[in-house]
């Protein structure tokens, strides 16, 4: 597993071109001004922190990649001279291929930007067009070869599960797409459907699939993508050798990260904290608790230290839904299905 050394910066890009029917994370519809202004609000406060050092810079939103890449640019730079930000960081910008992504990707590199996250989702057409995703499998292939060919390997696909209209023969196809492009790096949610939502109104129309149905859907996509060279890591995360997310290691580890922009949550000196929609700073209480090492160790294949645990784990492990390992206590894929009651039972 990736040793950590040094915290994590996350700048939130709070732009979209439309908003996903699913999406509940905070994004406003993009201006060319306003996300100027933006750039500016959010590059003054980096003085705030000045002199903090990284290893992982994460673009997320929102739509990072909807700004003009210039900006992208000036966020960096400034980051650069506010921050002392390690020469073997881990940058990531999260991109939507509905833009033809082929010039920035050549900016993106020319700034340092190493690693891409791509929002997929699914590789068939209508299953991408029931999630409001408007890029069919030619657009992201052709990011995906954009990506490599301004010298960005390091390639996350997005992919989800539970959605609308979504079958097995459906996911196969996909399947073939992750291995016929070559990635390093695949992110795979289950649908969640969120009350701020449109599909929250709609989900008595959505046609999704059952709860055993996607159960199953998750525990192939596990054993199918451990075929291609994946090693899941994560409840959702899986990757070749030595591509893990150095940056999403950090929430799950608690190892100090901080996040700016609206609606961005920073770990920082042993305090969470987070922005609210006008830039004020929201206190969000002490960070690092047992429980918080429980809840986000467990989220992790390598799991937690059994030390953490003060109930017996056998039926847990007899049920084959925990397993043992040295001194550590794990999920297995089985387990990740049901972890949050567990979980929730275990503090």
């Amino acid at each position: 597993m990736i040793k950590i050394k040094k915290a994590g910066l996350y700048i939130h890009i709070p732009f979209c071109n439309n908003k996903c029917p699913y999406c509940d994370f905070y994004s406003v519809k993009y201006e060319k001004e306003p996300a100027e202004s933006y750039v500016k609000r959010l590059t003054k406060e980096f003085e705030k922190y000045k002199g903090a050092e990284f290893d992982t810079v994460y673009f997320g939103g929102g739509t990072p990649s909807i700004l003009e890449p210039q900006l992208i640019g000036n966020i960096l730079d400034s980051a650069q001279k506010a921050f002392n930000i390690a020469s073997n960081s881990e940058i990531t910008i999260e991109c939507n291929p509905s833009k033809n992504l082929e010039y920035d990707f050549k900016k993106y590199a020319d700034y340092g930007i190493n690693r891409i996250s791509l929002g997929m989702q699914s590789a068939v057409k209508s299953e991408r067009l029931a999630l409001g995703r408007r890029a069919g499998r030619e657009e992201v292939a052709k990011a995906i070869f954009d990506a490599k060919n301004a010298g960005i390997a390091n390639i996350s696909l997005d992919l989800m599960l539970g959605t609308p209209k979504q079958t097995f023969e459906g996911l196969n196809e996909t399947f073939a797409f992750i291995k016929e492009m070559d990635v390093s790096h695949i992110s795979a949610y289950m649908l969640k459907i969120e009350e701020s939502t449109p599909f929250y109104t709609l989900q008595s129309r959505l046609n999704l699939p059952d709860e055993d149905y996607v159960s199953d859907m998750y525990l192939k996509t596990v054993d199918t993508l451990s075929t291609m060279g994946f090693h899941q890591y994560e409840v959702s995360n899986f990757a070749k050798p030595n591509f893990e997310s150095r940056h999403n290691m950090k929430y799950w580890k608690l190892i100090p990260y901080l996040g700016i922009g609206k609606s961005a949550h920073s770990l920082w000196n042993g305090k969470r904290f987070y922005y609210d929609k006008d830039f004020n700073i929201i206190d969000d209480g002490t960070g690092g608790s047992e429980e918080e090492q429980i809840m986000l160790g467990l989220r992790l294949t390598e799991g937690i230290k059994k030390s953490l645990i003060k109930r017996d784990l056998t039926p847990y492990i007899n049920a084959g839904y925990m397993k043992e390992s040295d001194e550590n206590i794990s999920f297995t894929p089985k387990g990740f299905l049901v972890s949050s009651t567990i979980i929730s039972e275990l503090i």
